[in-house]
């Protein structure tokens, strides 16, 4: 044999030495190099380094915090994570501590069919609060409030045959000619630039700027809320007649 020459042992032992390292490298980045052998590789010491990772991610710009959508998607709302979640259903994102990290790549593509729509991202959340606001102020003039304080319940003795069927809906007409005369109004007093219009012209929403406000002629603020209220409120009355048909 020659003097040089590796054995079969001597390279069996090498890679042997070579995985040893490997391994402890691995519990070097894991940062259980310290630990006790069974928790060097353990769930949890792999979901830490986990998010340990996904944090290095963020600081080199692959990852955006909900802070920082607004740097890529120029109209973002003050807190954009529940829209993008719940509206846009975006998938790639993590939570750590009380903040998001999104996807930048899947940001800008976003962001790319937003302008694509002619969608401003803070405009459609500004109308998805006023919509919820609406939606409350209906339900609490329709359904009585109840107190949820109270025993679960208690019906009176001999209390039976309580009951009422709701009056016949308005006509039709009488709805379609109070949204024909409040079209009529808002062209007369160029409402349009005061109310934004959505759903194929079926919602009303003011137009609030808190750094123009306190200018706007209160007559024409009062005038421009209480137009939205009779429009939606009429475009709701016809949308539950044709449900009824």
């Amino acid at each position: 044999m020659e003097e040089n020459e590796i054995t079969p042992l001597t390279r069996e032992d090498q890679i042997l030495s070579e995985l040893k390292q490997l391994k402890r490298l691995f519990t070097v980045m894991l940062g259980t190099e310290d630990l006790p052998a069974p928790e060097k590789f353990s769930r949890t010491a792999i979901i830490k380094a986990s998010s340990e990772f996904k944090k290095m991610q963020a600081a080199r710009g692959e990852w955006v915090s909900s802070g920082d959508v607004d740097k890529v998607i120029k109209h973002a709302p003050y807190n954009p994570a529940k829209i993008l979640i719940e509206e846009f259903q975006f998938k790639n994102y993590f939570k750590r501590g009380s903040t998001y990290y999104f996807k930048r790549t899947d940001l800008i593509d976003l962001n790319k069919e937003l302008k694509k729509r002619n969608i401003n991202l803070k405009t459609y959340s500004d109308l998805l609060q006023d919509k919820e606001k609406f939606q409350k102020y209906i339900d609490s003039i329709s359904s009585p409030e109840r107190n949820k304080k109270q025993r679960r319940f208690k019906i009176p003795e001999g209390l039976e045959n309580i009951f009422s069927e709701p009056y016949s809906p308005p006509n039709e007409n009488l709805v379609r000619n109070e949204i024909n005369s409040l079209w009529e109004e808002f062209e007369r007093f160029g409402l349009s630039e005061y109310i934004d219009l959505y759903y194929k012209n079926t919602y009303a929403s003011f137009k609030y700027l808190y750094y123009w406000d306190r200018y706007l002629d209160p007559k024409i603020k009062k005038q421009s809320k209480q137009w939205c209220e009779k429009f939606n409120y009429a475009q709701t009355a016809l949308k539950k007649i044709i449900e009824l048909k």
